[in-house]
């Protein structure tokens, strides 16, 4: 490695840490970071299955529903600047994503960008076909053949880091292990070697610290009087700075909203980590117990310490099935007297639910609400509320047996007690998701360039 590489540094940006997540602390890092990449990590252990559905009904779509949105804000920026684009907004149709990333490219008058998409992670013939058994229940993958949506490997960063390492400005993936989608950039810049596993290791605490986007600047960490944020609602989102060994310091734009500091660090890397000394990774088996957390500055922490041992033999399949559906209503009560007058409508739906028969395997019954009606000095002389939010809601095999649930909440407006308004029912499909391990040989991914 040449002197010139050690001193290099990437900086990598997060640009969202879900699928809904907001859209201007991406164009802040695309027009402010000097950053070299931005990543969009928007695929949570569901959306891809409700992506998956989505394409059924029309095969051009099955992408991330803000893609476009989000494109558009930040291509004419992030061209302007050089910064490369990385995300898993593709879901369960990345090629579909990147033609339609291309288009959007064009209409904006940006022509010449190389937009890839990366297959391989849709296992479902393999996973179907196979002898499967799930990790979490250990029930016989066989017997929910009927009702599984989608399986999906998760890939990591290789064929990212072959996408970028052909020239492509942006790559657009299905699923593929959130830290990969970081660590793949650092792998191009740096050349790292594939079996580097301390360094993977490292890049692994970067790509986690980094693809929850907010939480890490102050989002979900701040608590008023115990952990104080600054300027949430104009919350920053993460930069990673990296230098050639994988030491790592997290930032953010100056003049946007939020903290960086070790305690914020410090809470994103034990999120969601089950074995910090064995963090299974499609890349690597990441080590965390090691790592150091230092402010440098206001708003300057370096991490440094992560490593790792080889890769596993397997990687993890999401599969998500039909698991039945969720049936809900809800009504309000005002006024003295609420809570009790709540409590009865309680009773008489738990009743009558019994008395018609509805078949739902579980039930609740919860009371909610604080201020909506009255105001922030709402309770009656005892200090009970004056207003209380009736909640029922129930899981069911069918969606006629789910909708009985909210129906039955709807006639106690004329049928319940005194002061009943602001009735909402839905029903929802249950989407279940459980694991199996898949060898690695028989996923085998891939990327393509698209044109408009």
């Amino acid at each position: 490695m040449t002197a010139n590489q050690h001193e290099r540094r990437v900086r990598l940006g997060a640009g969202a840490g879900y699928s809904g997540d907001r859209i201007e602390p991406a164009v802040e890092l695309a027009e402010h970071g000097q950053l070299d990449f931005l990543v969009f990590e928007c695929l949570a252990e569901r959306t891809i299955a409700i992506a998956q559905e989505a394409k059924r009904k029309d095969p051009q779509l099955g992408y991330d529903p803000l893609l476009e949105a989000r494109m558009r804000a930040v291509l004419p920026v992030a061209a302007r600047n050089g910064v490369r684009i990385i995300s898993n907004m593709g879901a369960a149709n990345p090629h579909a994503a990147a033609r339609k990333t291309a288009q959007i490219a064009q209409s904006l008058g940006l022509g010449g960008l190389k937009i890839a998409a990366v297959s391989g992670d849709d296992v479902l013939d393999v996973v179907l076909q196979g002898r499967f058994r799930f990790e979490e229940s250990g029930d016989d993958v066989a017997a929910y053949r009927e009702r599984i949506v989608s399986a999906n490997a998760y890939l990591g960063a290789a064929p990212i880091v072959a996408a970028l390492d052909a020239g492509a400005d942006i790559v657009l993936t299905g699923r593929v292990a959130d830290p990969s989608l970081f660590t793949a950039p650092l792998i191009h810049a740096f050349g790292w070697r594939m079996d580097d596993w301390t360094t993977l290791g490292q890049a692994t605490v970067v790509g986690h610290l980094l693809e929850c986007a907010g939480q890490i600047t102050g989002g979900y960490f701040a608590d008023p009087g115990y952990k104080d944020v600054p300027k949430l609602a104009r919350l920053g989102f993460p930069i990673g700075e990296v230098t050639a060994d994988g030491a790592v310091t997290i930032t953010k734009v100056p003049h946007a909203g939020g903290r960086v500091n070790a305690a914020t660090c410090k809470e994103q890397l034990i999120y969601e980590i089950h074995d910090p000394a064995r963090y299974l990774q499609p890349d690597v088996v990441a080590d965390f117990t090691q790592v150091e957390v230092a402010e440098e500055a206001v708003d300057r922490v370096r991490v440094t310490g992560g490593k790792g041992t080889a890769r596993t033999d397997t990687l993890k399949v999401s599969v998500a099935y039909a698991d039945g559906y969720i049936g809900e209503g809800q009504i309000s009560y005002g006024g003295p007297g609420a809570v009790a007058r709540a409590r009865l409508a309680l009773d008489i739906v738990r009743e009558r639910l019994a008395l018609t028969g509805v078949a739902a395997s579980e039930l609740r019954f919860d009371l909610i609400g604080v201020d909506s009606l009255y105001g922030e000095t709402a309770a009656d002389e005892r200090g009970e509320p004056y207003e209380v939010r009736v909640r029922v809601a129930g899981r069911t095999a069918t969606a006629e047996e789910a909708l009985r649930i909210g129906n039955e909440v709807e006639t106690l407006y004329t049928n319940g007690p005194a002061g009943g308004g602001g009735v909402t029912k839905s029903t929802r499909e249950v989407l279940a998701v459980q694991s199996v391990l898949l060898p690695r040989d028989d996923v085998n991914p891939a990327f393509a360039f698209v044109e408009a």
